[in-house]
């Protein structure tokens, strides 16, 4: 099982900036990990494959609450994905997605999340670094 270590690690968040439907800046500063953003993607834990489906062959149970992420990168860009992942709430008052980079103003989180954001900043990264590389 891959080890999410945004769950206890991201207890800081970094300063970023909203522009219309995106947050253009990486949060680190740098391009993301593809080969790590696809391995959590596609980890349950990540909660991603709950509610998504994709490319991926290996896991046979797949979400079909959410948009597939199959071709995602021709979709969206680099910026919008990051600004769905960090704060889909900004996009959509009612998605169930959760903002994986926000910690104000939620509701019914569980104590061990309170107050430390869902993913961390890198993990962001490698997850829109996957996620621009799938094109239809």
């Amino acid at each position: 099982m891959l080890a999410l270590p945004g769950l206890a690690a991201a207890t800081e968040l970094r300063f970023y900036a909203v522009d219309g439907d995106a947050i253009p800046q990486s949060l680190t500063g740098a391009a993301g990990d593809a080969a790590r953003g696809r391995a959590l993607v596609v980890e349950r834990s990540s909660t991603c494959i709950l509610c998504h489906s994709g490319p991926f062959p290996e896991q046979k149970f797949q979400g079909d609450l959410a948009p597939d992420l199959s071709g995602s990168g021709s979709r969206w860009s680099e910026g919008q994905l990051r600004l769905r992942l960090v704060d889909a709430l900004r996009l959509n008052a009612e998605t169930i997605m959760p903002s994986y980079y926000r910690v104000d103003g939620l509701q019914r989180v569980g104590t061990p999340w309170r107050d430390k954001p869902i993913l961390s900043a890198e993990q962001i990264e490698d997850i829109v670094a996957y996620l621009v590389t799938l094109r239809e």
